[in-house]
């Protein structure tokens, strides 16, 4: 489990989130424009998921995957493992396969999490979830059917990489996809609910498996095909992990300070489920300094690799600073 550095300096107030924006104090880093790297890969990203699926028969089903595959967002997902590929070495046209992959993961995730049984939300990305549009019938299967497609288009579509790499991506993603990640995650986070004994510790198994687990998959997936070395790849676990925590916290931070206009979908929902989260456990303050801590921890693990590394870093320092 991710440790958490005692004696890393508490984080200044940034507005609404509260949590600053960046923590390493490199004049390289913090000339690094960001919005426009984003924007870039984002562009990227869009273009390639728009001819991932077509709408054959039964329409129905595939018109449901791309409801909310195509229904915007961050795409922070894909553009983690575009960047770690290209930190190693390897090009985005090897990495984009698997980092469309990873959004209709993702986007699986959220379907489900979204359904009554689950999150009960009915706004997801500023737009009705998919079972408030399709019925939770044909939500459960859109979700199935991403997740299936997902391994199937890594399979076929990744060009220029030894099939040994591929597979050990394919075995990564199933790995944060299943049991011993997001699912297990989301099976605690469930019995947790209205649980007032909940710890800490439950708390970052929940948030190291729901979310980090995910992220994770992206950044090592995207070294894997770039040719990175075991040792390398450990120190991109490491960031992930860190970064998969601290994103959750100011999630946490953010469903109790943000709006609905902001995030998109609903808020304060985990206040209603009498979910144990980082503010209700050790109050926002410290949930802020922890976030930060976590975030400079994880800028520091790649120092290593110099410019290089200047996208995930920099990626760290958006994910405190988000307001959504």
């Amino acid at each position: 489990m991710t440790t958490i550095s005692e004696s890393s300096t508490a984080a200044n107030s940034l507005q609404n989130s509260g949590l600053k924006g960046s923590s390493l104090q490199d004049s390289d880093l913090k000339n690094f424009d960001l919005k426009s790297y984003l924007k870039a890969r984002q562009q990227l990203v869009e273009t390639a998921l728009d001819q991932t699926i077509a709408v054959v028969y039964p329409d129905t089903i595939y018109e449901s995957m791309r409801y909310s595959l195509m229904a915007g967002g961050k795409r922070l997902r894909p553009i983690l493992c575009l960047a770690a590929c290209e930190l190693v070495g390897g090009s985005t046209e090897a990495a984009m396969p698997t980092a469309c992959a990873l959004e209709m993961i993702h986007t699986m995730s959220l379907i489900h999490d979204d359904l009554p049984s689950m999150d009960n939300d009915d706004y997801r990305r500023g737009k009705l979830t998919n079972h408030k549009v399709y019925g939770e019938d044909v939500a459960i299967l859109a979700g199935d059917g991403l997740l299936a497609y997902a391994f199937e288009y890594v399979a076929v579509n990744t060009k220029g990489v030894a099939a040994d790499q591929v597979l050990k991506v394919v075995t990564c993603l199933a790995r944060a996809v299943g049991a011993a990640g997001l699912v297990g995650g989301q099976v605690v986070d469930l019995a947790s609910e209205g649980n007032p004994d909940t710890t800490l510790e439950t708390l970052n198994f929940i948030h190291l498996h729901k979310t980090a687990a995910l992220l994770e998959a992206c950044v090592v997936s995207g070294g894997i095909l770039g040719g990175a070395s075991e040792a390398t790849l450990e120190k991109l676990s490491g960031y992930a992990k860190d970064i998969g925590l601290a994103f959750q916290i100011v999630d946490d931070i953010l469903d109790i300070t943000a709006t609905q206009q902001e995030l998109g979908k609903s808020v304060g929902k985990d206040v209603d489920a009498q979910k144990a989260t980082y503010p209700s456990l050790v109050g926002l303050q410290e949930s802020r300094d922890r976030a930060q801590e976590l975030i400079t921890q994880a800028q520091a693990r790649l120092n290593a690799f110099g410019e290089t590394a200047k996208p995930l870093q920099a990626i760290a320092d958006y994910i405190v600073a988000r307001t959504y």
